[in-house]
């Protein structure tokens, strides 16, 4: 039997979204963001509070990169997750990451993390903390994919637990997409 909780914002499984800005002095910021996803075939929507100041240099520089957190990187992706950009304006400095500048947008790309989309700016909603962007890019390092597409397995991606406060390794196939409720038709 179920348990009723009330009203709860736990979905699983909850992305580790890194998001790629630049500062006004051309320094290269991160931060965490686990209220994301693909809202359209080219566009990604992410809950980044207005406080933050990943959603001033979003607001300047009309671009933003999304990388996932990754089990290889998951200390670093944390510390840009508890690490103010406010407060440290060389966090990414600080967490050992390095970057380089996209080719397609003006934010930042992670090198360590293997797979990251080059956004262009849509739409900042303050109501709502929704930041809207269209995906002009799809970076995955070659060492991440197998027959040419991402594997999920090589890139050892983490979501968040909401409810224990943890990250977890994603990754395992349990079954084939689109053919293994086959034998129930």
């Amino acid at each position: 039997m179920k348990q009723n909780l009330g009203v709860k914002n736990w979905m699983f499984p909850m992305p580790v979204l890194m998001i790629g800005t630049y500062n006004e002095d051309c320094t290269p910021n991160a931060m965490v963001a686990a209220w994301g996803g693909i809202t359209l075939e080219d566009e990604i929507t992410i809950c980044i509070d207005t406080s933050h100041k990943t959603w001033a240099n979003i607001a300047a520089r009309k671009a933003f990169t999304v990388a996932f957190g990754t089990a290889n990187a998951v200390k670093a992706c944390d510390y840009l997750g508890i690490a103010s950009g406010n407060k440290t304006p060389d966090k990414v400095k600080k967490s050992g990451l390095t970057v380089i500048k996209s080719e397609f947008v003006d934010a930042p790309v992670i090198n360590e993390l293997p797979l990251v989309l080059e956004c262009k700016l849509v739409s900042m909603k303050e109501e709502n903390c929704n930041v809207t962007g269209k995906i002009v890019n799809c970076g995955v390092e070659e060492s991440a994919m197998t027959d040419g597409k991402p594997d999920a397995g090589k890139m050892k991606p983490v979501c968040y637990d909401t409810c224990g406060h943890f990250y977890r390794l994603m990754g395992d196939v349990v079954a084939p997409a689109f053919s293994c409720g086959k034998e129930l038709m």
